[in-house]
């Protein structure tokens, strides 16, 4: 297909040709798990389960890093628009998908496999669209695209900024760094698309890794392939259709202490069917300074500009991210 992009060819031109990887080297067949599940709208009931649910909010960010979340305020008839306007966005020929004339935005919006990868097990079978909500006015060839991902950016910008706030109260911080701090000229909309791998059913649509950011809010189709690493063991993610995943982020770890985990998590690319799925990401300015909320503080300070240079540094000399283990005091 003139829109797959060259992952076959890239990875036999760089690795070699593609080969089974032994069981002794990676475990993909891992046992499932369904994430706590959380109904937001207890929040707007009474004081009992307003707290409940609160509690079970934080208890999750501890314990898990991850969760689901019903009853969210955003509606199918979005989650839906958005999956098949991406699905036809994807379908663009990929030497048209790498023009930024495209979508009218900056060279690298568009993103595909992991070009810094040394080895196979560093190479992601994906692409994806890298959208900064400042810029999504800018998608004027796409109009319903546009308005479907400013209507959800708007959604979960206010979901992300609720839990962020509840998290942030169960420490006894201010709330209010977030909203000073996180503000839509910083955060991100994602896209992304996993092909089916035919050569291999052992190759990440994602490598491992922890997001660098303080939330994320994702919503994925029913094909499955989320996995997280809990308790030294990765688990497989039952997609729910109704539900929206949380996940805390590498600067939250940081802000909480410690005390809110960010997972490390990845996605195992699919033999037959491709998978697709967005999020949206709350960010911080580069400028903002990054310090734990209480003391004595596991990791020293730093600004979200010195964290993301220290991961691309990092990535581009031995092609894995090393993230917050480099800020431990």
């Amino acid at each position: 297909m003139e829109s797959e992009p060259p992952f076959g060819e890239f990875v036999n031109s760089v690795f070699g040709n593609i080969v089974e990887q032994e069981e002794t080297e990676e475990k993909f067949d891992v046992d499932e798990c369904e994430l706590p599940l959380i109904d937001l709208g207890h929040l707007n009931l009474g004081n009992l389960e307003h707290e409940e649910c609160k509690r079970k909010i934080c208890e999750a960010s501890a314990e898990w890093g991850f969760f689901q979340i019903v009853n969210h305020g955003v509606s199918k008839e979005i989650l839906s628009r958005i999956h098949r306007e991406q699905v036809e966005l994807f379908r663009q020929p990929f030497h048209i998908k790498t023009n930024e004339k495209l979508l009218n935005l900056s060279s690298g919006c568009y993103r595909w496999g992991t070009q810094t990868a040394i080895t196979q097990k560093q190479f992601a079978w994906s692409e994806a669209f890298h959208i900064p909500l400042s810029t999504i006015f800018q998608l004027s060839e796409f109009e319903g695209l546009r308005s479907s991902l400013q209507e959800f950016a708007i959604k979960a910008s206010d979901l992300a900024q609720q839990i962020a706030e509840i998290l942030a109260e169960n420490l006894g911080c201010k709330s209010t760094f977030f909203f000073k701090n996180c503000l839509p000229s910083s955060c991100y909309i994602r896209m992304n698309r996993y092909p089916a791998c035919p050569v291999s059913s052992k190759v990440f649509g994602l490598i491992p890794h922890t997001d660098s950011d303080f939330l994320t809010v994702l919503h994925q189709d029913q094909v499955g392939g989320l996995q997280l690493l809990k308790d030294g063991k990765w688990i497989r993610v039952k997609p729910n259709p109704d539900a929206l995943v949380i996940n805390i982020g590498d600067l939250f770890q940081a802000w909480s202490n410690g005390v809110y985990k960010s997972l490390e998590h990845r996605v195992v690319a699919n033999h037959e069917i491709e998978r697709f799925s967005f999020a949206y990401f709350l960010c911080p300015s580069h400028d903002t300074v990054i310090q734990s909320c209480c003391e004595p503080s596991i990791y020293r300070k730093f600004s979200f500009r010195e964290y993301r240079q220290q991961v691309e540094e990092d990535v581009k000399t031995t092609g894995d991210k090393v993230g917050l283990e480099r800020f431990r005091r």
